[in-house]
């Protein structure tokens, strides 16, 4: 019989800092989740494509906006912003940046195993 399990990502088995933010993971089965946290002044492309090394972001993301407001701008120019309670689907080749003050915490089930890891 299939066993219960838990993680918490208040205990994450991996943290990632990276400029202006922090990310936080948990693996279970098979899906890794990702708690990030961005401060104000945050943007993709000064505070994690140094770490990446791509032009625009690569990972796709699957993520659930639990506070703050990211604004994000795809490779052919449709953007959009999002905020709490927002649920949001990006396929790889985008930026993305803190609006306001108020820092971004957002939970991600499909892009951050390699994400922030230097190239």
């Amino acid at each position: 019989m299939a066993q219960m399990q838990r993680k918490s990502l208040n205990a994450p088995e991996e943290t990632r800092a990276f400029d202006k933010g922090m990310l936080q993971l948990v693996t279970l089965g098979g899906v890794t989740f990702g708690r990030a946290t961005l401060q104000p002044g945050w943007k993709w492309s000064t505070s994690v494509r140094p770490l990446a090394g791509t032009a625009s972001c690569q990972a796709p993301h699957l993520q659930y906006h639990v506070s703050g407001r990211l604004h994000v701008v795809m490779d052919d120019g449709s953007e959009a912003e999002f905020g709490p309670g927002d649920v949001s689907k990006l396929p790889p080749g985008h930026d993305a940046w803190v609006v306001g003050s108020e820092p971004v915490v957002l939970i991600d089930i499909s892009g951050m195993s390699e994400y922030a890891k230097p190239h």
